[in-house]
């Protein structure tokens, strides 16, 4: 059954008539053309899919989209603010912390989420936070030192 869900998103009012047990993930790529957050595992595994709600990092593709209703959302999308990238964002791109760039968004998302939290964390707190996103392309060591970089 279709629910009327109000948000913000990326920092704007958001109406949506929308299936309410539908995930996040798929409201966002397909209903609204924002496809920074990637599709992964579809079982909140990988981190691909991380976006932030209200200030908690959640795996989108399992989070009901009605669980938005009166939140924040922040996607990849929204960080950068006035065509100017996050610290973030800029770090990863200095820090070479991608490779084929698909575990980028969540990445970067998680890491904003630590940092919503604890701004000055420590190389062992960006390890265990960031210890639940996967990277294929193993650039797990520039990841961290992006991250470090921000939160010095």
């Amino acid at each position: 059954m279709k629910e009327i869900i109000d948000f913000r998103l990326n920092g704007k009012a958001m109406r949506l008539e929308v299936e309410g047990d539908r995930s996040l993930l798929w409201v966002l790529r397909t209903d609204l053309a924002l496809t920074g957050t990637k599709f992964g595992c579809g079982a909140s595994l990988c981190g691909t899919c991380t976006v932030i709600v209200g200030k908690e990092a959640v795996r989108s593709c399992q989070y009901p989209v009605r669980e938005v209703r009166g939140k924040e959302v922040t996607t990849i999308e929204g960080l950068a603010r006035n065509g100017v990238l996050h610290p973030l964002q800029k770090a990863f791109a200095e820090y070479g912390a991608f490779q084929c760039g698909f575990c980028t968004p969540g990445m970067i998302m998680t890491a904003y989420g630590l940092m919503l939290k604890n701004p000055k964390m420590t190389r062992a707190q960006i390890v265990a936070g960031m210890d639940q996103n996967l990277c294929r392309c193993a650039a797990h060591k520039r990841i961290v030192q992006a991250i470090e970089s921000v939160t010095r």
